[in-house]
Protein backbone atom coordinates (compact mmCIF):
# COMPACT_ATOMS: atom_id res chain seq x y z
CA UNK A 1 0.00 0.00 0.00
CA UNK A 2 2.78 2.47 0.93
CA UNK A 3 4.62 1.89 -2.36
CA UNK A 4 1.45 2.54 -4.41
CA UNK A 5 0.71 5.69 -2.38
CA UNK A 6 4.31 6.92 -2.82
CA UNK A 7 4.26 6.32 -6.59
CA UNK A 8 0.90 8.00 -7.15
CA UNK A 9 1.76 10.99 -4.98
CA UNK A 10 5.15 11.39 -6.69
CA UNK A 11 3.56 11.44 -10.15
CA UNK A 12 0.94 13.97 -9.03
CA UNK A 13 3.52 16.27 -7.42
CA UNK A 14 5.89 16.05 -10.41
CA UNK A 15 3.02 17.08 -12.71
CA UNK A 16 1.86 19.89 -10.40
CA UNK A 17 5.39 21.20 -9.83
CA UNK A 18 6.75 20.67 -13.35
CA UNK A 19 7.20 24.40 -13.94
CA UNK A 20 9.06 25.09 -10.63
CA UNK A 21 11.21 21.98 -11.22
CA UNK A 22 12.18 23.23 -14.71
CA UNK A 23 12.75 26.80 -13.47
CA UNK A 24 14.95 25.58 -10.61
CA UNK A 25 17.00 23.50 -13.03
CA UNK A 26 17.47 26.48 -15.35
CA UNK A 27 18.39 28.76 -12.43
CA UNK A 28 21.04 26.33 -11.18
CA UNK A 29 22.46 25.99 -14.69
CA UNK A 30 22.79 29.72 -15.39
CA UNK A 31 24.03 30.83 -11.94
CA UNK A 32 26.92 28.45 -11.32
CA UNK A 33 29.40 26.06 -12.86
CA UNK A 34 28.79 22.32 -12.79
CA UNK A 35 25.86 20.01 -13.27
CA UNK A 36 22.31 20.90 -12.36
CA UNK A 37 21.91 17.81 -10.19
CA UNK A 38 24.18 16.73 -7.39
CA UNK A 39 24.20 12.96 -6.93
CA UNK A 40 24.95 12.14 -3.33
CA UNK A 41 25.96 8.65 -2.17
CA UNK A 42 23.42 7.85 0.53
CA UNK A 43 22.58 4.90 2.73
CA UNK A 44 19.31 3.24 1.80
CA UNK A 45 17.31 0.29 3.04
CA UNK A 46 19.49 -2.46 4.54
CA UNK A 47 22.46 -0.06 4.43
CA UNK A 48 22.69 -0.32 0.65
CA UNK A 49 24.27 2.73 -1.00
CA UNK A 50 22.19 4.53 -3.62
CA UNK A 51 22.58 7.77 -5.57
CA UNK A 52 20.21 10.47 -4.32
CA UNK A 53 19.67 13.50 -6.59
CA UNK A 54 19.27 17.06 -5.40
CA UNK A 55 19.42 20.35 -7.22
CA UNK A 56 22.97 21.51 -6.68
CA UNK A 57 22.94 24.25 -4.05
CA UNK A 58 26.64 24.20 -3.23
CA UNK A 59 29.73 25.05 -5.26
CA UNK A 60 31.40 22.13 -7.06
CA UNK A 61 34.46 22.29 -4.76
CA UNK A 62 32.46 21.62 -1.57
CA UNK A 63 33.75 18.68 0.54
CA UNK A 64 31.49 15.58 0.57
CA UNK A 65 30.47 15.83 4.24
CA UNK A 66 27.26 16.69 6.03
CA UNK A 67 26.69 20.43 5.76
CA UNK A 68 26.70 20.90 9.53
CA UNK A 69 30.30 19.60 9.60
CA UNK A 70 31.57 22.42 7.38
CA UNK A 71 33.25 25.31 9.22
CA UNK A 72 31.28 27.88 7.24
CA UNK A 73 28.55 26.23 5.13
CA UNK A 74 27.35 29.55 3.70
CA UNK A 75 30.77 30.08 2.07
CA UNK A 76 30.09 27.05 -0.15
CA UNK A 77 26.60 28.04 -1.31
CA UNK A 78 26.02 28.72 -4.99
CA UNK A 79 24.42 32.09 -5.85
CA UNK A 80 20.92 30.59 -5.50
CA UNK A 81 21.86 27.80 -3.09
CA UNK A 82 20.53 29.53 0.01
CA UNK A 83 17.16 30.08 -1.62
CA UNK A 84 17.00 26.48 -2.87
CA UNK A 85 17.72 25.16 0.61
CA UNK A 86 15.44 27.53 2.52
CA UNK A 87 12.56 26.78 0.16
CA UNK A 88 13.46 23.04 0.05
CA UNK A 89 13.36 23.22 -3.76
CA UNK A 90 16.73 21.44 -3.79
CA UNK A 91 14.88 18.32 -2.61
CA UNK A 92 12.45 18.09 -5.58
CA UNK A 93 14.59 15.68 -7.67
CA UNK A 94 14.14 13.13 -4.88
CA UNK A 95 10.63 12.62 -6.22
CA UNK A 96 12.28 10.56 -8.95
CA UNK A 97 14.03 8.45 -6.28
CA UNK A 98 10.58 7.76 -4.83
CA UNK A 99 9.35 6.63 -8.26
CA UNK A 100 12.43 4.42 -8.65
CA UNK A 101 11.82 2.82 -5.24
CA UNK A 102 15.05 3.99 -3.58
CA UNK A 103 13.10 6.29 -1.27
CA UNK A 104 9.68 6.80 0.24
CA UNK A 105 7.95 10.06 1.07
CA UNK A 106 8.23 9.28 4.78
CA UNK A 107 11.06 7.47 6.51
CA UNK A 108 14.39 8.30 8.11
CA UNK A 109 16.40 10.79 6.05
CA UNK A 110 19.12 8.87 4.21
CA UNK A 111 22.52 9.22 5.84
CA UNK A 112 25.57 10.22 3.87
CA UNK A 113 27.83 7.25 3.13
CA UNK A 114 30.46 8.61 5.55
CA UNK A 115 28.22 9.24 8.59
CA UNK A 116 29.41 6.06 10.33
CA UNK A 117 28.08 7.02 13.76
CA UNK A 118 24.55 7.62 12.44
CA UNK A 119 24.61 4.46 10.30
CA UNK A 120 25.87 2.29 13.19
CA UNK A 121 23.25 3.57 15.65
CA UNK A 122 20.43 3.16 13.12
CA UNK A 123 21.59 -0.38 12.39
CA UNK A 124 21.70 -1.19 16.10
CA UNK A 125 18.10 0.04 16.49
CA UNK A 126 16.79 -1.70 13.33
CA UNK A 127 16.07 1.58 11.51
CA UNK A 128 18.25 0.39 8.60
CA UNK A 129 15.37 -1.92 7.58
CA UNK A 130 13.25 1.09 6.57
CA UNK A 131 13.21 2.76 3.18
CA UNK A 132 14.66 6.26 3.64
CA UNK A 133 12.32 9.20 3.20
CA UNK A 134 12.20 12.68 1.75
CA UNK A 135 10.84 13.64 5.16
CA UNK A 136 10.50 11.84 8.45
CA UNK A 137 9.54 12.02 12.10
CA UNK A 138 12.98 13.39 13.00
CA UNK A 139 12.71 15.99 10.22
CA UNK A 140 9.50 17.46 11.62
CA UNK A 141 10.80 17.34 15.19
CA UNK A 142 14.04 19.26 14.89
CA UNK A 143 15.70 18.57 11.53
CA UNK A 144 19.18 20.18 11.58
CA UNK A 145 19.17 20.94 15.31
CA UNK A 146 18.96 17.31 16.48
CA UNK A 147 21.88 15.35 17.86
CA UNK A 148 22.50 11.95 16.27
CA UNK A 149 21.14 10.01 19.30
CA UNK A 150 18.00 12.19 19.34
CA UNK A 151 17.53 11.75 15.58
CA UNK A 152 17.85 7.97 15.87
CA UNK A 153 15.45 7.91 18.84
CA UNK A 154 12.85 9.63 16.66
CA UNK A 155 13.64 7.30 13.73
CA UNK A 156 13.14 4.35 16.09
CA UNK A 157 9.84 5.80 17.27
CA UNK A 158 8.76 6.05 13.61
CA UNK A 159 9.81 2.42 13.06
CA UNK A 160 7.58 1.34 15.93
CA UNK A 161 4.61 3.61 15.09
CA UNK A 162 4.59 3.53 11.28
CA UNK A 163 1.19 3.53 9.65
CA UNK A 164 -0.57 5.23 6.76
CA UNK A 165 -2.13 7.85 9.05
CA UNK A 166 1.14 8.54 10.85
CA UNK A 167 2.74 9.14 7.42
CA UNK A 168 -0.09 11.53 6.53
CA UNK A 169 0.49 13.42 9.80
CA UNK A 170 4.23 13.68 9.05
CA UNK A 171 3.57 14.87 5.48
CA UNK A 172 1.19 17.55 6.77
CA UNK A 173 3.70 18.66 9.44
CA UNK A 174 6.40 18.79 6.73
CA UNK A 175 4.21 20.98 4.54
CA UNK A 176 3.67 23.39 7.44
CA UNK A 177 7.37 23.48 8.36
CA UNK A 178 8.47 24.07 4.76
CA UNK A 179 5.86 26.82 4.36
CA UNK A 180 7.18 28.50 7.55
CA UNK A 181 10.84 27.61 6.77
CA UNK A 182 10.98 26.21 10.29
CA UNK A 183 13.99 24.19 11.48
CA UNK A 184 16.32 24.97 8.58
CA UNK A 185 19.69 26.16 9.82
CA UNK A 186 21.61 25.89 6.50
Amino acid sequence: MKRIFDSLLAVIIIILLAVPIILAAIAVRITSKGRVLYWSDRIGKNNKIFKMPKFRSMRIDTPAVATHLLDNPDAYLSPIGGFLRLSSLDELPQLFSVLKGDMSFVGPRPALFNQEDLIALRTEKGVDKLLPGITGWAQVNGRDELSIPDKVALDTEYLNRQSFWFDIKILWMTFLKVAKRDGVSH
